[in-house]
């Protein structure tokens, strides 16, 4: 081989070695950045870890990442609306929130037993049966035999069940501004018996 193919070659892998080490260095940055964000909005509610400090709360660990992403694009942008996290949200470059995402997916839920076993166990029936009787669909028919959502749809298992009763409440009343099409038929048609139980239920699986 020619010296000047071997200049070339060593020529690529250097630069190829100098991309890897720039986008590392860009990789950190963002991941610090977030930490910071995280420290510094994040934790406020939702905890260091995803595991939140109060049960009106959402759980953001173990969630799906690109579910994140569409959330806190929907609370920067305007599309999700009346909570504090619209505030929380702005400002947000596509970096961070991908960021945000990365960090909260990756962080392992803690087990949570639900108390009350009976009364979870009527959400049971609801969250895999539904209610043919009053029309109301099963859970797990868009979200999962586990609780465990999809890539479009939230990850339920482990969700506090007052966050729930609030955001079903809310997809009845119309007034989550976001992803209501769907979830609206569905909780126009649950009692608060049923919200209540379900969620209990949820909020017990892992």
């Amino acid at each position: 081989m020619k010296a000047k193919h071997l200049l070339a070659i060593a020529a690529g892998i250097a630069a190829a070695a100098a991309a890897c080490a720039q986008e590392s260095r860009d990789s950190k940055k963002i991941m610090d950045r977030v930490k910071e964000i995280v420290g510094e909005r994040c934790s406020l509610c939702h905890g260091a870890k995803g595991e939140s400090a109060s049960d009106t709360f959402p759980r953001l660990a173990a969630q799906h990442p690109a579910y994140i992403v569409k959330q806190l694009r929907d609370f920067r942008d305007g599309r999700r609306k009346g909570t504090m996290m619209n505030d929380m949200a702005n400002g947000l470059t596509e970096e961070e929130i991908a960021g945000l995402a990365v960090y909260f997916s990756t962080k392992k839920p803690v087990s949570r037993k639900t108390l009350d076993t009976e009364f979870a166990n009527v959400g049971a029936y609801i969250f895999h049966k539904g209610n043919p009787y009053s029309g109301v669909a099963a859970c797990a028919s868009c979200h999962g035999p586990e609780g465990y959502g999809t890539i479009q749809l939230p990850r339920l298992a482990g969700q506090n069940s007052a966050y729930l009763e609030t955001q079903l409440g809310d997809f009845n009343k119309r007034e989550r501004t976001n992803d209501n099409a769907i979830m609206h038929a569905i909780a126009s048609k649950m009692t608060t018996f049923e919200i209540k139980a379900v969620a209990a239920y949820v909020g017990g699986l892992e």
